[in-house]
């Protein structure tokens, strides 16, 4: 007998046709294929090939509904709860819905008691919520797993990317006090540009063509910004500017800057203990190793630990522009921050430290999430030494009010008065930035 008789043969055994409630169904198409297709068969299959599962799964679901009388249901409704059926098996389940939407930027589950997610930088609460923990459990057990992670109570945390870049954080007990916490950070699957920000008002048509020089005239960014507030989004819509005749070199924590276009891009990735606690490579490891690979951009994720040093021993040693993220509130702040790192690793006076940052980096840009969850540059500020050579100068150059409103130039760098003799903008272009930026005609 094939499968799809010993399927049809099963369903027969059920009562006349009756209408049913959607969870019923789905409890019913699950026992009908755990009875044909095992849990080890179907965990086998999806880790070698996940489409096949997928087309299996879906032939039983066919063929129970064919076989059996019990339910009341027309094909596309069939459908529906065979697709539902197949992303609880082998997909993220009730997620599936919030991961194909693009206009979701985080998903959060705590625990059975509630799920959250984000959409235009403001948080909506979802209708939907798990069973229960133990479902939960099973949801973070099955996302991790084919990364190669595990997570239980002598390891409770986790944190790891997945295949399409979404990067996921794990908690559960007894860390947590309220069952097993999930948060997704989605990415889009299309790189957002500095020019879709100047649409979205996230920029200003006069910031833009500023960055964008900054890039093309190798000049060190710090993008520096709090929780959530884009700094990501902007460093990789700033790569996407390096000339394409440049090798850059990324590094991050958890790989999340694509490129396009580009067509010479090295990612790098650092990685954390395994289970026995060994085998972890660090973001700092990377940068020194990623100074022999030869690089004309140097580009950290996020820095946020004794890397800040070797970061600052490269730009000061060849590699102009080179750029980063930070968590600051501040220009100011940034560079506070960067010199708590490096003195983390290195017992060195604050005011060297200081002259190290004003050597390498030339703009600090600062992002900022307003309250109605809009995501914007608040402010750019020039990085120079000062006097004394061991002063690190913060000068702002623009700032907006995050309240709304067009920002206000106060005053230009000085070296977009080379931009001309370097062949990165024309006369005309520069003199009409100044215009419209500074009202100097």
């Amino acid at each position: 007998m094939t499968l799809l008789d010993r399927v049809r043969a099963a369903g027969n055994e059920t009562p006349a046709a009756s209408r049913a409630t959607r969870d019923e169904m789905l409890e019913w198409l699950k026992g009908r294929v755990r009875e044909q297709l095992p849990a080890d068969d179907i965990a086998s299959l999806a880790k070698g090939n996940p489409e096949r599962a997928r087309n299996e799964i879906r032939a039983v679901c066919r063929a129970a509904f064919e076989g059996s009388g019990r339910f009341d249901t027309g094909l596309a409704e069939q459908e529906a709860l065979a697709d539902t059926l197949i992303d609880s098996m082998l997909g993220f389940g009730p997620l599936e819905p919030f991961l194909a939407d693009e206009s979701i930027t985080e998903i959060m589950v705590n625990g059975s008691r509630s799920l959250f997610y984000e959409r235009d930088g403001v948080l909506h609460q979802s209708e939907f919520c798990f069973a229960s923990d133990d479902e939960v459990r099973m949801l973070i057990d099955r996302i991790i797993g084919p990364l190669g992670r595990r997570i239980d109570e002598s390891s409770p945390m986790v944190n790891a990317r997945l295949a399409q870049g979404h990067r996921v954080n794990a908690i559960v007990p007894p860390l947590t006090l309220d069952g097993p916490m999930l948060t997704i950070r989605t990415f889009s699957s299309r790189v957002i540009t500095l020019q879709d920000m100047v649409e979205s008002g996230s920029i200003e048509e006069c910031v833009q063509r500023l960055l964008i020089w900054a890039v093309r005239a190798r000049k060190s960014i710090a993008v520096s910004g709090g929780t959530g507030s884009g700094k990501t989004t902007l460093l990789n819509a700033l790569s996407c500017h390096v000339p394409p005749d440049e090798r850059i070199i990324t590094i991050e924590d958890s790989a999340e800057l694509r490129f396009s276009e580009h067509p010479h891009v090295v990612r790098l990735e650092a990685r954390p203990r395994n289970a026995e606690g060994v085998g972890e490579v660090t973001i700092r490891d990377l940068v020194a190793n990623a100074l022999r690979m030869r690089p004309d951009r140097i580009i950290v994720g996020e820095c946020r630990g004794g890397e800040a040093l070797d970061m600052l021993s490269a730009m000061n040693t060849g590699h102009e522009g080179s750029l980063t993220t930070l968590h600051a509130n501040s220009p100011k702040e940034a560079i506070s921050r960067l010199v708590t790192m490096v003195r983390f690793v290195a017992d060195l006076p604050v005011d060297v430290i200081e002259s190290q940052i004003a050597s390498a980096f030339d703009l600090i840009v600062q992002t900022a999430r307003g309250a109605d969850g809009s995501r914007m540059v608040s402010q750019i500020a020039v990085i120079s030494p000062g006097e004394s050579i061991r002063e690190c100068i913060v000068a702002p150059i623009y700032q907006r009010d995050i309240c709304g409103g067009a920002g206000v130039w106060l005053s230009a760098p000085e070296w977009v008065g080379d931009l001309v003799k370097l062949g990165i903008a024309t006369d005309k272009e520069v003199q009409s930035w100044k215009e419209m930026s500074l009202c100097v005609s």
